[in-house]
């Protein structure tokens, strides 16, 4: 499994346990990812790092001092930094 953490604007846009689907955005150097339809936002990720799987459920929401914080998980494996291994 694959967690990913997108920021979300509003309380209660989602829900722990909602299906939710995901729209790529690319950038010069970078993937992007948002909920669908727009409900919160990911940071940016290298190309190495794209997610190939566009569903996920949400496990988590969060508050922080930045605002609210949506964990979801996907179903696929998160790739290991072969220079970070152990």
């Amino acid at each position: 499994m694959r967690k990913m953490e997108f920021k979300m604007e509003r309380q209660g846009l989602l829900q722990e346990g909602n299906r939710v689907t995901v729209t790529e955005g690319v950038l010069p150097s970078n993937y992007y990812y948002t909920i669908d339809p727009s409900l919160a936002m990911s940071g940016n990720f290298p190309f190495r790092e794209r997610l190939r799987a566009k569903e996920g459920i949400v496990t988590a929401i969060e508050e922080k001092e930045r605002g609210f914080y949506v964990i979801v998980e996907f179903d696929e494996e998160e790739e290991k930094d072969e220079k970070n291994q152990y």
